[in-house]
């Protein structure tokens, strides 16, 4: 069906046509199990559903430390500040003035008379309004009132993306520690085959061919441990940052992947999204203000009328300079119209419709790639959580293939090729494991962004 999602923009929009918004809309998510149609959007604390307490704390510091979060939240000052710079043209200006002059007169030979030197004393109060008859500083004012709406959705799409890369990041040191533990225990394996090789090349069963290709496995896992100490350290102290932590005192205690609970994820209906996602908002209060820019600009065309008022007193003498002969006003309004400028409001006019025509776009793509993204999260989770059960599958079909090698191999019943094959096939079904297992966990957390998680609308107010 096609849903026109456009409805709450701004009714002053001409350029594109209001029908440029329409955008299909689906019913369902294509990878969902069962109806969506009573499912829940997820919680506001979401990450306390992997079941890791220090995760939930690694995500509260980010919360309340984060500095791109700090960033995001003095844009929004400086939002605020503009609203009022914006709002200051709708009143009248009024500016007081206070003067005290000692004036000296040169002499005139001709009529005779000498130097004078008098003092001119004044206070006054000079007042100016334009009228916006036109329009254009309330379209201004809307304008910069919804670009700090848009601040304040893009300081809950920075939080939203901290929260995610929090988990992510914490995610890539578990399976690091996995694949290092993992790594360590084949290690230990290659080894003790190695051991047994070397004693049956003492004994003449062996040959060197075969020790040279155990001593290269065990090699091999050896040389794999350092990249994975490099990508815990590393991802440590991108945690250290992400937490506003010095990476020098920052620690993880870290843990198994398997110990990690995927929480139930209940992606809703699709239309909620143009709801439940920050990213979304943002772009429709851009929209909106553009369109109030394109208002300001085309006003600019009209006249301006300034309306202006001054009053005060002035005397020659401070003592007598409140009487009722020294009070004076002036009284004055002006038009001024644009003739000529060298088209530069009309250029400012096709900048401003091609600013809407931008921001039109990427609001229809925001929204579509909302869509998308739920449904790529959808499916990855999906098929990476089966992908886990067959491949624990794998590894203990392998793990039991090892020790029937290894136990043959003590008693001198195997091939060493067989045994060399049996190992490397552990090795490399145990290593995929836990990347699937991380693949997984990524994907749950992919699927909370992509379904706003964590967030729901706040009533900004109205400036």
């Amino acid at each position: 069906m096609l849903v026109l999602v456009g409805t709450v923009m701004s009714s002053c929009m001409l350029s594109p046509q209001k029908s440029d918004l329409d955008i299909e809309i689906p019913a369902t998510y294509r990878n969902t199990a069962g109806s969506t149609a009573d499912s829940a959007v997820p919680a506001l604390d979401w990450w306390r559903g992997f079941r890791s307490q220090e995760l939930t704390s690694l995500i509260e510091a980010a919360q309340t430390d984060n500095l791109d979060v700090a960033v995001a939240i003095a844009q929004i000052l400086q939002a605020d500040a503009q609203v009022g710079i914006s709002r200051a043209p709708l009143f009248p200006s009024l500016t007081g003035t206070a003067t005290a002059e000692g004036i000296r007169s040169p002499a005139s030979p001709a009529s005779g008379t000498g130097p004078l030197t008098y003092q001119q004393y004044g206070l006054g109060l000079t007042a100016s309004y334009m009228l916006d008859f036109w329009g254009k500083n309330r379209a201004t004012l809307a304008a910069a009132e919804e670009s700090a709406t848009v601040a304040r959705y893009n300081r809950d799409v920075v939080a939203l993306t901290t929260v995610v890369t929090v988990a992510n990041t914490y995610f890539q040191i578990l399976a690091a520690q996995d694949q290092l533990r993992v790594t360590r225990r084949n290690l230990a394996a290659a080894e003790r085959i190695l051991s047994l090789i070397q004693k049956q090349f003492s004994g003449g069963t062996a040959s060197q061919l075969d020790v040279s290709q155990q001593q290269a496995l065990v090699a091999t896992q050896r040389a794999a441990i350092p990249p994975l100490e490099v990508t815990v350290s590393q991802n440590i102290s991108a945690l250290a940052l992400l937490v506003a932590r010095a990476p020098s005192t920052f620690t993880v205690r870290g843990g198994d992947t398997k110990r990690i609970f995927v929480p139930r994820v209940t992606p809703g209906l699709p239309s909620q999204l143009l709801y439940q996602r920050p990213d979304i908002r943002q772009a429709e209060a851009q929209l909106a203000s553009s369109n109030f820019s394109v208002d300001a600009a085309r006003a600019a065309f009209f006249p301006q009328i300034q309306l202006t008022a001054q009053t005060g007193y002035q005397s020659a003498a401070l003592a007598a300079l409140f009487v009722p002969g020294a009070w004076y006003y002036t009284l004055a309004a002006g038009l001024t119209q644009p003739l000529f400028d060298g088209f530069l409001l009309k250029s400012q006019l096709e900048q401003a419709r091609g600013l809407q025509v931008q921001y039109l776009q990427s609001y229809r793509k925001a929204v579509l790639s909302a869509f998308a993204d739920v449904e790529k999260a959808l499916v990855a989770l999906q098929k990476y959580t089966l992908q886990e059960k067959l491949q624990a599958d794998v590894v203990a079909a392998s793990r039991q293939a090892f020790d029937v090698a290894e136990t043959q191999l003590r008693g001198g019943t195997v091939n060493l090729i067989t045994v060399l094959q049996t190992q490397q096939t552990l090795f490399t079904a145990e290593n995929t494991l836990v990347q699937v297992r991380l693949t997984k966990l990524l994907a749950a957390s992919s699927l909370f962004q992509a379904l706003g998680g964590g967030w729901t609308p706040p009533p900004y107010p109205s400036f």
